[in-house]
């Protein structure tokens, strides 16, 4: 009974697997890709929001010490604003190759089996490679 439990096990596993890389209908992908690109334009526009008010409060930052006549703090303020316009643009830089992806991904649900997972694969191998070049930015 038990190697009958076993078969079973397996081919339910075997059933689910394929199901995963099944092929969606052309108009499935279609609103797919559109959602995934307005979700993406919208976490890009975020992350560039939130970049440009981190850059603004710097900017506003190093003027109040240069106004203070105080050359040491506007040194320190002045690096500090260059570390916060690396670490935005490191941010925007991840947001748009995870939009990137996210498109990718939904795009690759038009294919089955094998060509859907290679497809997956390669949009994750993409992501992980433009999120280390977007280390490149952190340090400014």
């Amino acid at each position: 009974m038990k190697g009958n439990n076993m078969l079973w096990l397996i081919a339910a596993s075997t059933l689910a697997l394929a199901a995963c890389n099944k092929a969606e209908s052309p108009a499935e992908v279609q609103h797919d890709v559109a959602d995934a690109r307005a979700d993406a334009n919208r976490d890009v526009a975020d992350a560039t929001a939130d970049a440009r008010e981190a850059n603004a409060d710097a900017t506003k930052d190093v003027q109040d010490a240069q106004a203070d006549h105080d050359p040491n703090d506007t040194r320190d303020q002045a690096q500090q604003a260059s570390a916060t316009a690396a670490k935005g643009d490191y941010k925007v830089a991840v947001a748009k190759a995870e939009a990137t992806h996210k498109i990718a991904v939904e795009k690759c649900e038009a294919l089955a089996g094998a060509a859907q997972k290679d497809c997956k694969d390669r949009a994750d191998a993409e992501l992980d490679m433009a999120k280390r070049s977007a280390e490149s930015l952190k340090s400014g």
